[in-house]
């Protein structure tokens, strides 16, 4: 019986180029720069990526620097283990 792949979503723009183990750590990254991420000033979900290293709460309108591609580097850390 064959293993399941996993899921190409946003990297099915790159075609048949790069081959699939690139594509899928690139899309590991990229879910973790696009999902919402706690906000240090108010502690809701609502934090998004506006460019590298610049972050912005949508609910209290902070605006602050972070990492490049999430806020926490320890909060990636467990998400990657977790996804593992």
């Amino acid at each position: 019986m064959a293993a399941k792949k996993e899921k190409l979503t946003s990297t099915k723009r790159f075609g048949a180029r790069y081959g699939p183990r690139s594509k899928i750590m690139f899309d590991k990254i990229e879910r973790l720069q696009r999902a919402r991420h706690p906000c240090p000033y108010c502690a809701y979900r609502a934090v998004r990526r506006v460019s590298v290293g610049i972050w912005s709460c949508r609910k209290c309108s902070a605006t602050f620097t972070g990492r490049a591609y999430v806020i926490r580097e320890e909060k990636a850390a467990k998400e990657a283990v977790a996804e593992a």
